[in-house]
């Protein structure tokens, strides 16, 4: 049975950086994509992140390019969010989520029907 732990969040002000993190259990990363989500209040869930654990190639939400960086841990049982320069609209439930194959990435952005576990959200709030 698959199970992703999500860590990391926490109340940071503007500018400063957080560090997310997914623990699986029961699975490797190798064969998967694994993800980070956010959904803020009152708004849709967004696709942030996303790496391929077959090749490593990776994908970012234009909003935060430059600023946010997805790796594996050496053993692939662990993705890290590295989340710099953050701002209030960063603030967010973020979540991880991991699906077979490749990260798939539509017009719409991060495919997350494609995802087959879910983790637990943690809060990331940024102050002004």
């Amino acid at each position: 049975d698959v199970q992703l732990q999500a860590s990391g969040g926490g109340l940071v002000q503007s500018g400063g950086s957080l560090r997310l993190s997914c623990a699986a259990s029961g699975v490797t990363f190798d064969d998967y994509a694994v993800g980070w989500f956010r959904q803020a209040p009152g708004k849709e869930r967004e696709g942030v992140s996303c790496i391929t654990g077959s090749d490593g190639s990776t994908y970012y939400l234009d909003s935060v390019k430059g600023r946010f960086a997805i790796s594996h841990d050496n053993a692939k049982t662990r993705v890290y969010l590295e989340m710099n320069n953050l701002k209030p609209e960063d603030t967010a439930v973020y979540y991880c989520a991991a699906g077979l194959g490749s990260c798939t990435v539509l017009r719409e952005g991060l495919y997350s029907d494609a995802m087959d576990y879910w983790g637990q959200g943690t809060q990331v709030t940024v102050s002004s």
